[in-house]
């Protein structure tokens, strides 16, 4: 979550019947959506808070100092907000952090700093562990429930034979923890494929780990719509090939998403925001944050 305080109700674009396309773009449209694919952190859950949360606690738990500061190291709202879009994953903001301000002692080394890479990796796999540990104890007592519509569009693309998949930068036990709590057992066993930052050698906006779903899904990545974010998302989600909608949080609502087919604060209840027969059918640009029509989305999408 991002600094008290929501930022201005978003305004819902209009959406004007466009007018039939041609034969050939509806066709092959409808045909071609096989798999929606989920990220998991500020998609299914906004988590953003809990984990800038949990890192804090570890850094006072180990006494995490740097540039042999006396204070700890400790992330505010607003540079989480701008770190956790800037670098993808857990263990990749913390080692860009610390290069940036000095590599810090702590409990892990008895107080000293790294003497050598060994030794920050052992920081860092200690950090990451016991945050973890934290952040799955919060969700564990309820704090995160699932965002506006996420569940519905799910159990749509169930209903409609399209595979799931949720892929995350985070790291597999805590995605796994998360995703059984927040989804529940049923629907997260019932995933056709899950990949986690454990899983892949590159991080987002790093393609792979979306190109690696498609291929465990038995998909083209064009016929896979990912639910992202942030640019970071956007930018694997695309560079795998694949079509991608957003849901922004508070912290990445002022990004320009180059590329999205759609904005959106949420997938929306009921009323629905988005749902799988439009996406099916990808008939509809929008952008919710501003005002405008769509009076023929093959334009937009190239199908003239």
């Amino acid at each position: 979550m991002a600094k008290a305080g929501a930022p201005a109700r978003a305004v819902a674009a209009r959406r004007v019947a466009p007018r039939p396309a041609s034969r050939r773009g509806a066709v092959v449209v409808n045909a071609a959506l096989k798999a929606v694919v989920f990220d998991c952190d500020g998609v299914i859950l906004e988590s953003e808070d809990l984990h800038r949360r949990a890192y804090n606690a570890a850094f006072r738990k180990f006494g995490v100092k740097c540039g042999g500061g006396q204070g700890n190291v400790e992330w505010d709202e607003e540079f989480y907000n701008v770190l956790q879009n800037t670098v993808g994953g857990g263990k990749p903001k913390m080692r860009w952090y610390f290069k940036r301000n000095g590599w810090p002692s702590s409990s892990v080394l008895d107080g000293r700093v790294p003497a050598n890479e060994q030794e920050q990796e052992l920081v860092i796999e200690t950090l990451q562990d016991w945050k973890t540990d934290k952040y799955q104890q919060m969700i564990g007592t309820g704090e995160a429930e699932p965002r506006p519509g996420v569940l519905r569009l799910m159990d749509e693309a169930r209903e409609a034979g399209l595979k799931l998949a949720v892929c995350s930068a985070a790291t597999k036990s805590s995605v796994e923890f998360t995703l059984k709590n927040v989804l529940g057992e049923g629907r997260f066993q019932g995933l056709d494929c899950f990949l986690a930052g454990d899983d892949v050698d590159k991080k987002k906006p790093d393609p792979t780990i979306y190109k690696i779903a498609a291929e465990r899904l038995g998909v083209k990545p064009d016929e896979c719509v990912v639910v992202e974010d942030s640019m970071i998302g956007l930018q694997a989600a695309t560079g795998a090939g694949m079509r991608c909608i957003i849901t922004y949080t508070p912290s990445t609502r002022s990004q320009s998403f180059p590329g999205a087919e759609r904005i959106v604060c949420d997938l929306g209840l009921y009323p629905p925001t988005v749902t799988v027969k439009e996406l099916q059918e990808r008939r509809i640009v929008q952008d919710d944050r501003v005002n405008f029509d769509v009076t023929d989305s093959g334009i937009y999408f190239g199908w003239n």
